[in-house]
């Protein structure tokens, strides 16, 4: 390893940190573990995770989603803090079972409806519950009972807590980009409401009762065994689950494959040894990996010394963290709830299809007001169940050639006499959320042609998942200086896209119905493409093939 990427690993890693501490700060007071109970979490996670993980910088700790579910786990459990950790231990120790099995890689196959429905249900969530603390109060366990009590909420404000909120949200929105890279808004607005409240002698709830000293083994309860087990299955599929989707944002950012069973393991190590000193559960964060990410993190070294730092801050802070008020957390927490919520679904909510508007919505709802494992089974056998009536509803019996011999040999001579610097590709079978990960990473192979021709050969409209995978191919191939053009079946299909926007990747003129026409541009194209090759000076030439080869 280099020192660039050492060094990297190392600002990444102190960056990963300064989103992660906050965070856990509020992530475990709102479980009802405690504040320090988060910090355990995020700096076992990131040390053992980084340490059997792998190899890319996935910053992990306790995150929206596991705190929402841990808290309503502490409430079932009555508040006994020794039978939570029992179940958080058999959660991790599931954790580790799981990774030996193929369920890990049957992540890619959630609908992305059933994503964005769980993902706003989270969001909103998070919002609701920090409501009371914002006002001064302490927080409810379930949106329900917030909603029940809103009314006391309201007609008692604790004015202090509201400004420090207050004050502190607005610290979180308009800190400047820039200002943004080098530290993270969720620091300012920490420091900030600390010296608010600490200089005018505010009387507002603070987190209080972290002391300094090592580490203590807790003790658990597993008298209900029974019940504990069942809350630690749903703990584990949660969790698990999120570091999936999180692993997923990170390779596509680091272009490195990873081993979905090893990421799974590494979780599992990490939260056993945090129930086992007091921390809670938690996964891979996306948006702490994605800031490791962006200011140089390329291994998991950076998760390591995400893990030393927040160690350090835990031995070593503790006055300081107990005089950090708790409406700030709760304008953190605020915060990441709207940052949680699926923006990119609602740009294209018109023109989706009503099925996956369906979906979506019943998965929010249920996560909501019922429950998360219920509310993404749901989603999951529901998409299944409209993707088999649709499959049903387009089977008839058509009677026709098999294969177009002509335009095979066509295409065939076409790759040989261009050296495969054109390419024909088609996308046969269906193109749903099943199939759009496997055409992405098939997609990868072709890094390196000239001039790709995309045949979507079926008639039928594409899906949500399908549509943002799509983008997400014209994306990856034009951003390598591959020339692209789309061959559809009909107006309808392109309709849709036009109406989702992909079209602002391509022009008018590399969209066709028939391949024989896109085959032609793609040679006028190359043509020119060979004469300006052959008009270059060598030195540039050989510098503009250097460029196009990387």
């Amino acid at each position: 390893m280099n020192i660039r990427n050492l060094s990297g690993d190392l600002i990444g890693g102190f960056i990963g940190a300064t989103v992660a501490l906050p965070q856990a700060l509020a992530f475990g007071t709102m479980t009802g573990a405690g504040a320090i109970a988060g910090l355990y979490g995020a700096m076992f996670l990131c040390l053992f995770s980084g340490f059997f993980g792998v190899n890319v910088p996935l910053i992990s700790g306790p995150t929206g989603p596991t705190a929402i579910i841990l808290a309503s786990v502490y409430v079932s459990l009555g508040g006994n803090i020794h039978a939570l950790w029992a179940v958080l231990f058999l959660a991790s120790v599931f954790q580790i079972i799981l990774s030996f099995t193929n369920m890990p890689n049957l992540v890619k196959y959630v609908p992305y409806p059933v994503i964005s429905g769980f993902m706003n249900g989270v969001g909103v969530i998070l919002i609701v519950l920090q409501t009371a603390p914002l006002l001064g109060h302490s927080t409810y366990a379930t949106p329900v009972s917030t909603f029940k009590n809103f009314s006391h909420i309201l007609s008692d404000i604790n004015t202090d807590a509201f400004v420090i909120g207050l004050l502190s949200l607005g610290i979180l929105i308009y800190t400047p980009k820039a200002i943004k890279k080098i530290i993270p808004s969720e620091i300012f607005a920490i420091i900030f409401g600390t010296l608010i409240a600490w200089g005018f002698k505010m009387d507002a709830p603070t987190i209080s009762g972290i002391s300094e000293g090592f580490l203590s083994v807790v003790t658990a309860d597993f008298s209900n065994i029974v019940h504990l087990t069942s809350l630690a299955v749903m703990i584990a599929v949660i969790c698990s689950t999120e570091s999936l989707m999180s692993g997923l944002v990170v390779t596509s950012l680091t272009k490195k494959k990873i081993n979905n069973q090893t990421l799974i393991f590494s979780q599992g190590i990490g939260n056993v040894i945090a129930s086992l000193f007091g921390g809670i559960s938690g996964a891979g964060a996306a948006m702490r990996s994605v800031a490791a990410i962006k200011t140089g993190a390329t291994t998991k070294l950076s998760t390591i010394f995400c893990g030393i730092i927040i160690l350090f801050a835990t031995l070593y802070g503790a006055n300081i963290v107990n005089m950090i008020p708790m409406a700030t957390l709760a304008a953190i927490l605020i915060r990441v709830g709207y940052n949680i919520v699926d923006t990119k679904f609602f740009k294209v909510v018109r023109y989706a299809p009503k099925e996956d508007l369906i979906i979506m919505c019943l998965v929010f709802f249920l996560t909501i007001f019922h429950d998360i494992i219920f509310a993404v089974g749901v989603g999951i056998t529901l998409s299944a169940a409209l993707f088999a009536k649709q499959l049903a509803d387009k089977t008839t019996l058509n009677i026709k050639d098999v294969e177009d011999n002509e335009m095979a040999e066509l295409e065939k001579q076409l790759h040989t006499e261009c050296g495969y610097k054109i390419r024909v590709v088609h996308i046969q079978g269906e193109f749903f959320f099943g199939s759009a990960s496997q055409i992405i990473s098939q997609f990868e192979e072709l890094l390196g042609t000239k001039h790709i021709i995309i045949c979507y050969d079926s008639d039928r409209k594409l899906d949500i998942s399908a549509i943002f995978a799509l983008e997400d191919i014209l994306i990856r191939l034009k951003s390598q200086g591959v020339k692209v053009y789309l061959v559809l079946k009909n107006e309808e299909i392109l309709r849709q896209i036009n109406e989702s926007n992909i079209t602002r990747q391509l022009s008018d003129d590399e969209i066709f119905f028939e391949e024989i026409d896109a085959i032609s541009k793609a040679k006028e194209e190359f043509k020119k493409y060979i004469k300006l090759e052959i008009k270059r000076p060598a030195n540039k030439k050989r510098k503009f093939l250097f460029h196009f080869k990387k």
